[in-house]
């Protein structure tokens, strides 16, 4: 049951994403007309999220509908299924990392060494800053694969640091960094603590665009493992990098850019979030255990107005930035999350 619930998840299975959206649109149009007064919007959308998943999964025994029946959606889940019922609607972005604006972005001390080049510039560089990262992703395939569920996206992402406080140097974006990446993403068959479990596995380049001394890049292979119970969801992302060439000379630009970037980055992420009312609190880290080197990060979503939600968070480590890969530092941000995790 939580396979074939799980595969729905990720895809329109054999209805098509028109009848899908409209059986979900009318059942939320109906229930919004008969809710009682203490009801709800989300309530009234996991609702008709479990109704529209029966409707995919069209069961063809009236056991299969029992089973159906007693299952339960995770946050993630629910997220899942409401993107693929709009996906492939051409006025409509489907998000991928989370999307956020942090005005205020602080840091214990700004990392100057890699711009030693520019001094005058450099000592004009404030230790608060502007970030923002903006995430989407396409699907690339309308039906199913090699699974039921399973399907190919295109992502790309961008996150920028702004000086939009260091007025002397006409306010510089002081790095951005862009992630495109193609991965492929099936359910699994195993329900862990009856939980739902999922796994993908994809391709990633990460730069951040510049050039000779300022350059940093790598390109990784990743695995992710997926386990979603009620309101968490609990993400294992081990990578591989793929090698690249020594550099013959400084700012060979066909050589590598930082060879020691997996021994502050480290080989494998973990991330977890959950969710009650209307708050989420995420976690992440990331670690080498050889050099005793990675990251934390602690983020929190909290409303603001509407469907405006702000957005805290703390990060502790290496990387921050590709131009930070092996600077630590601490850091603090305050601002709106367009898009969670969950």
């Amino acid at each position: 049951m939580r396979l074939q619930l799980f595969a729905c998840m990720f895809t329109v299975c054999s209805t098509s994403v028109a009848h899908t959206y409209s059986s979900y649109d009318q059942c939320v149009l109906v229930e919004m007309q008969q809710a009682e007064d203490d009801q709800n919007a989300e309530a009234i959308r996991k609702k008709c999220l479990e109704r529209t998943v029966e409707i995919l999964a069209g069961p063809e025994s009236e056991k299969e509908v029992e089973r159906l029946q007693n299952r339960e959606l995770g946050a993630l889940s629910s997220r899942i299924v409401s993107e693929r019922m709009r996906e492939f609607d051409p006025y409509v972005i489907i998000p991928h990392r989370m999307n956020y604006v942090l005005p205020v972005y602080t840091t214990n001390q700004i990392n100057t060494e890699p711009y030693s080049e520019s001094e005058d510039v450099v000592q004009h560089y404030e230790n608060i800053e502007a970030k923002f990262q903006l995430s989407l992703k396409v699907p690339l395939n309308p039906h199913n694969l090699l699974t039921q569920g399973d399907g190919i996206y295109f992502a790309f992402t961008v996150e920028s640091w702004w000086q939009v406080y260091a007025s002397d140097i006409s306010k510089p974006f002081r790095e951005t960094n862009y992630r495109p990446e193609l991965f492929y993403l099936t359910p699994l068959p195993y329900t862990l603590f009856g939980g739902n479990t999922g796994m993908a596995v994809g391709i990633e380049h990460q730069s951040n665009g510049q050039s000779e001394l300022l350059s940093r890049s790598w390109n990784r292979i990743y695995l992710t493992g997926l386990f979603e119970k009620d309101n968490f969801a609990l993400l294992i992302r081990p990578w591989w990098r793929l090698p690249e060439k020594e550099d013959e000379y400084p700012g060979d630009p066909k050589g590598d850019d930082n060879p020691d970037i997996s021994d502050y980055m480290g080989y494998f992420e973990l991330s977890s979030a959950y969710t009650w009312d209307k708050l989420e609190l995420n976690v992440m880290m990331r670690r080498n255990f050889h050099t005793g080197k990675g990251a934390a990060e602690l983020g929190f979503i909290f409303p603001l107005w509407k469907r405006l939600r702000g957005y805290a968070t703390v990060f502790s480590g290496y990387g921050d930035s590709m131009i930070d890969y092996n600077y630590a530092q601490t850091r603090v941000g305050l601002g709106i999350a367009l898009t969670g995790f969950l």
